[in-house]
């Protein structure tokens, strides 16, 4: 009998990596897929690139996009900075359709692979307020995904996994850690230098930094001064 096959959308960051570990727990033969989509930094690129080869993932993909011709995220336009201050209703660092554009490619390669599962780290509870991390989208995206494909019609379309989309980012980082991932590995800062150092100060950061406290677990960010 053929291995199952999972796509893991790794950015290099906490919960993508945590998603991998989970994915390889439930014996998926793991493909990660990453984006040089026209961030700022490249540092959770690189980070992305150790983690799946440390992961030893059956093939890992980096396809290029350019989101950041479009501009409108602090993420990928040079024009708006990323704020350190937390702000009302959808942030400055949202990048506009983002997550859809990511699975709609995993989806396509999931077609090719025959793969059974599509794993992604949304998170709809400690999160900057996403519009495309609520559960009510990703359901409407597998509706999609059902409706779209070739392996949909035919009653064998891949599923959508969010393992992650209900938990805490103490609870993420507590099933991580019983999963042996090695998050000084993991970039999450919007704006990480090129060593892959974070600023401490972004909404990320914030929300990460603070979650290893409450878990009580040393946090293994490496900070530039």
């Amino acid at each position: 009998m053929s291995k199952k096959k999972a796509i893991i959308l790794l950015s290099g960051g906490l919960d993508s990596t945590t998603c991998l570990a989970i994915a390889q727990s439930k014996d998926y033969e793991c493909y990660a897929l990453s984006f040089r989509y026209g961030q700022k930094h490249s540092s959770e690129l690189l980070a992305a690139e150790r983690i799946a080869s440390n992961a030893k993932v059956k093939l890992h993909k980096i396809i290029d996009l350019d989101l950041g011709s479009f501009g409108g995220s602090a993420l990928t336009d040079e024009s708006i900075e990323v704020p350190t201050q937390a702000s009302e209703g959808i942030p400055v660092t949202y990048v506009p359709a983002r997550n859809t554009v990511f699975l709609s490619i995993a989806l396509a390669w999931a077609e090719v692979l025959e793969a059974d599962a599509i794993f992604a780290g949304v998170n709809a509870v400690d999160y900057s307020g996403y519009p495309d991390c609520r559960p009510e989208y990703i359901r409407a995206f597998q509706s999609m995904a059902d409706l779209a494909t070739k392996a949909g019609i035919e009653g064998q379309g891949v599923k959508i996994e969010t393992p992650l989309i209900d938990l805490t980012k103490v609870a993420i980082i507590q099933l991580g850690v019983s999963l042996s991932v090695d998050y000084s590995q993991t970039v999450s800062c919007y704006q990480a230098n090129q060593k892959g150092e974070a600023c401490g100060q972004c909404d990320s950061c914030q929300i990460r930094h603070q979650a290893f406290i409450d878990a009580n677990i040393g946090d293994p960010t490496l900070y530039h001064s």
